[in-house]
């Protein structure tokens, strides 16, 4: 018997996407802002609340709540990606565009594929908005959470549910602008 779960409607996923061959864009103005526009405009039409949020330059992890009639994560991340890459396809389209990737209408901007887990209960789902906003600093990019500004970080400060030293001391300088 197959052990495979099926989403439950109403439920809470946690998602990693990459760009494609991880070319550290995502964090370029340009993609920032159509990702926000597409996320707003698929928000729009097909509801979900981001639980948390982390953008890194070659990837992003975020946590999603969908409403309780609906599992069609897929479709809603198939619409902001497409959105995201017609928007910027003049700038990061190009070299390495196979024509197998043409005529599969993809784009050098994501890969084609996301990772995506239910979340199961409140420990799951703590475990993974912690993962969520450390990654910055495990990643070398900042040396503290709060230094990233791609992150719902400050957001868990401000609701009181971290304090603002969560992963130890503030004020420690930026790595990534060394």
């Amino acid at each position: 018997m197959s052990r495979f779960r099926r989403p439950i409607a109403g439920s809470t996923f946690f998602f990693t996407l990459v760009a494609w061959r991880r070319r550290p864009i995502l964090c370029d103005d340009i993609i920032r802002n159509a990702l926000r526009d597409a996320i707003h405009a698929v928000r729009k039409r097909r509801p979900f609340r981001i639980d948390a949020w982390v953008q890194l330059p070659d990837h992003l992890r975020c946590i999603w709540t969908l409403p309780q009639d609906d599992i069609d994560f897929a479709r809603r991340w198939s619409e902001i990606k497409h959105s995201v890459s017609y928007a910027c396809r003049d700038r990061y389209d190009g070299p390495g565009l196979s024509l197998s990737m043409t005529r599969r209408r993809l784009s050098t901007i994501w890969q084609p594929r996301f990772w995506e887990h239910q979340i199961r209960d409140e420990h799951d789902f703590s475990r993974h908005v912690d993962y969520i906003h450390i990654n910055p600093v495990r990643h070398g990019l900042v040396g503290h959470a709060s230094l990233w500004p791609y992150s719902s970080f400050g957001r868990y400060v401000r609701d009181g549910v971290y304090p603002v030293n969560w992963c130890g001391p503030v004020g420690v300088q930026e790595l990534w602008l060394e």
